[in-house]
């Protein structure tokens, strides 16, 4: 059964409590960024010749990655992106930017409720079209620290590319983490290990000096 738009807002918000960062650089952002390139090139969106914008900033509006896949007006239509597409995703990542929310959720939240986005106080060059994600990190909860968007003109298809690929990105950085942490307990266990006992054996020099003292008191 196809679920419905409230039950699809459900799912979003969901998403956006479940893949959080323990931190994100500059570092990451490229990592990322590059991550969503090569997924959506393996894809068969691409082989069918759609192109993807790809872009990462900051909350304040600094660009950490930008990437197009494809070519704007390629002969062949290969890999095709449209001369709106740049617009788009800076209109997308807006919506993250002022709702906090990714995209997608504000976009079948206003669907499941009927309203538009003016009703929701949403104005200005904001696109309401899934992609755009926030990145939250896990101690600080006032606001996203960043947001992740790619724009191919299909609003769930693009949803769901970035939100797979943060969530395999989150899965990489806990797994390596767990990795790094018992690798480090193991080598605090070593180093308090108990120093192997070594029997003390008599020396020789010291029993020949005894044997020494003895005939001269005797005599």
């Amino acid at each position: 059964m196809i679920p419905s738009d409230a039950e699809l807002a459900s799912q979003a918000l969901t998403e956006e409590g479940n893949y959080r960062f323990p931190s994100f650089s500059a570092s990451d952002a490229v990592t990322l960024g590059l991550s969503l390139r090569k997924r959506f090139r393996a894809s068969s969106r691409h082989a069918k010749g759609k192109g993807l914008v790809i872009s990462i900033q900051t909350i304040a509006g600094h660009t950490l990655f930008a990437c197009t896949v494809g070519d704007l007006g390629h002969p062949a239509g290969v890999g095709d992106v449209s001369l709106n597409s740049w617009t788009s995703v800076d209109g997308m990542v807006e919506v993250v930017r002022q709702t906090g929310h990714s995209s997608y959720y504000v976009e079948k939240s206003m669907s499941a409720m009927g309203k538009s986005a003016k009703q929701l106080g949403i104005q200005g060059d904001y696109i309401i079209h899934g992609g755009a994600f926030p990145i939250w990190l896990d101690n600080a909860h006032c606001c996203p620290i960043a947001v992740v968007a790619c724009y191919s003109g299909s609003s769930q298809e693009d949803h769901h590319l970035t939100v797979t690929t943060v969530r395999d990105y989150l899965h990489k950085i806990n797994k390596s983490e767990g990795a790094r942490m018992s690798a480090s307990s193991a080598l605090g266990t070593e180093m308090h290990a108990p120093l192997p006992s070594v029997p003390i054996r008599e020396s020789t020099v010291s029993s020949y000096q005894r044997v020494e003292v003895r005939q001269f008191i005797s005599e």
